[in-house]
């Protein structure tokens, strides 16, 4: 029964439907079998992009059909046409590394792989200099859009695709809203890098961060679900020091409301008075 299965699975994995792209760099004018099937022995002539252009486009049906022709039968698409684009024969490194130590100054571990830049359109050169600006929020996403300036001021745009992981914190289990983070509620992994609505937590250090919300298990934590940990809760005792030339007095009261670390917070003594104070630790306040 194992080894049905194991022949089914791979006999899944070698025929299975492949999809064409959307679009396919090629390197000459010449488009052939081989700048789909990546089969460097397919060397038929399929199309030629006219002289004086640099990209063509075709028809999904039309080019199956020709797939189909040449043996391969197993390719789908959900494209009505597929564009082959001329790659331009441009430096695109200093792009590449630009993109590189952007996605590193947003994410504190990350591990890159590969950045694929290519341009909108055929461009024979590229500017000197140039500036590079980046879309808003491009470091949530493995795919992106930029654009670059030179002296003329016109823009040049570029879509390009990151491969790296990053590191994450993950809920073990429910949290609670303003429930404290830590490795007993939270496991740190690596994970690729595809798609995030906010930006992951970076790190978790013991008595810094509380949940926002109620959150469920298995979720990526973000930015967007925590916020700093609350050290005076309501209705807790606080420790209050007053400062009065050299005297220092100390005594307790209670919170009236919660307060993070350098808030200003509400507390009443045991006469009932109300007094202004600075939260400056855990359960921890000194008068104004």
């Amino acid at each position: 029964m194992i080894k049905i299965l194991l022949a089914m699975l791979i006999y899944c994995t070698l025929y299975a439907a492949q999809n064409l792209e959307s679009k396919y760099f090629v390197s000459t004018s010449d488009i052939k079998l081989s700048d789909i099937t990546h089969n460097q022995k397919d060397t038929q002539l399929l199309f030629t992009i006219t002289d004086g252009r640099y990209s063509k486009k075709v028809k999904t049906s039309q080019l199956l059909h020709i797939l189909q022709k040449y043996g391969y039968d197993d390719y789908t698409s959900h494209h009505a046409y597929i564009k082959f684009e001329k790659k331009s024969p441009i430096d695109t490194k200093k792009i590449q590394k630009f993109i590189e130590d952007y996605y590193k100054h947003h994410y504190k571990y990350i591990e890159i792989s590969n950045v694929e830049v290519d341009p909108r359109g055929y461009i024979k050169e590229l500017p000197s200099p140039y500036t590079i600006k980046m879309q808003k929020r491009s470091y949530l996403h493995k795919h992106g859009t930029l654009s670059i300036k030179g002296s003329n001021k016109r823009q040049l745009f570029f879509d390009y695709t990151i491969t790296a992981k990053v590191m994450v914190y993950i809920s073990k289990k429910e949290i609670n809203r303003n429930e404290e983070l830590s490795f007993v509620n939270t496991l740190k992994k690596s994970i690729i890098l595809e798609k995030f609505h906010a930006l992951p937590i970076q790190e978790i250090q013991r008595g810094t961060i509380e949940s926002k919300i109620h959150i469920s298990k298995g979720k990526i934590l973000t930015l967007r679900d925590v916020e700093s940990l609350h050290l005076i809760k309501r209705g807790a005792t606080v420790n209050v020091t007053l400062q009065s030339g050299g005297i220092s007095i100390s005594f307790s009261a209670k919170a009236v409301r919660n307060g993070k670390l350098g808030d200003i917070i509400t507390i009443e003594n045991s006469d009932g008075k109300r007094i202004k104070v600075q939260v400056i630790g855990k359960n921890r306040a000194r008068v104004l």
